[in-house]
């Protein structure tokens, strides 16, 4: 390996780990003409599902069609003052469409082909994230698009057997980046061999440094909770809410 090689590996090691999601964008700053074309096909060359591609991507740049995408994202001001939200989706359709141009019979009109899909897209999209992110742009995923996910499909007119997962905002931060996020300590996701169960004195020492910080404090004091993971499990992220998701998301595994 030669030098130049080991300080470009460097270099994204470097920028993978100050890593921050952006949600201030310069409104005034306009991405560079072809921009997101050049990521986009670079970040096709992450890794697929026997070379398929089962996946697509929706640009939306104008300030009306923002807009309506930032009412659908529950009113998140990034949704409209980035320079583009990009909108990730598995897409089985394409494939069908192929073979039924070419006298065959697609197999992932079905559960299985559109998880193969699911997994597509977001490698696509995180190879995407890093590379516009290495560019000098600010990226921020948005999960929201499951909550209204009907109405995501209609607003971009989807056809059948694709599946709208999610959006990444993209455009230059407005100020100084974020700090990274609180992570986990690598000893709790990382397992040799055999995947091992956490014991008591794990979780507390996993996650006690979260739990500390002052973000945490006043989420529990503002919920109304004894902990942090009640915040997570009876608030951000009940039981009811993620069964609607999965009942609503039925209907886009078949086509």
């Amino acid at each position: 390996m030669n030098r130049r090689e080991t300080g470009m590996e460097k270099n994204i090691i470097d920028v993978l780990a100050r890593r921050a999601s952006v949600r201030a964008y310069d409104k005034e700053r306009p991405l560079p003409q072809g921009v997101l074309e050049k990521l986009l096909t670079a970040a096709m060359q992450a890794p697929t599902t026997g070379n398929m591609q089962l996946y697509s991507v929706i640009i939306t740049d104008s300030t009306d069609g923002k807009e309506r995408l930032k009412q659908l994202h529950f009113g998140q001001p990034m949704a409209a003052d980035c320079a583009a939200l990009l909108t990730f989706c598995a897409d089985v359709h394409r494939f069908g469409r192929w073979c039924a141009a070419r006298k065959a019979q697609s197999g992932l009109d079905n559960g299985g082909g559109m998880l193969m899909a699911m997994e597509d897209a977001v490698i696509f999209a995180q190879q995407f994230v890093t590379l516009a992110e290495a560019e000098g742009l600010g990226t921020c995923y948005l999960g929201t698009v499951p909550y209204n996910i009907e109405a995501f499909a209609k607003e971009l007119n989807l056809p059948s057997g694709v599946m709208p997962l999610f959006s990444v905002a993209v455009g230059y931060p407005a100020g100084e980046r974020p700090a990274p996020s609180d992570r986990l300590p690598l000893e709790a996701v990382m397992h040799h061999e055999k995947y091992r169960r956490p014991a008591a004195d794990d979780i507390d020492a996993w996650y006690s440094a979260k739990e500390a910080l002052p973000e945490s404090v006043r989420f529990i004091a503002e919920n109304g909770k004894e902990t942090l993971a009640q915040v997570y499990a009876d608030v951000r992220y009940p039981r009811a809410q993620n069964e609607k998701i999965a009942a609503d998301l039925v209907p886009f595994f078949f086509c």
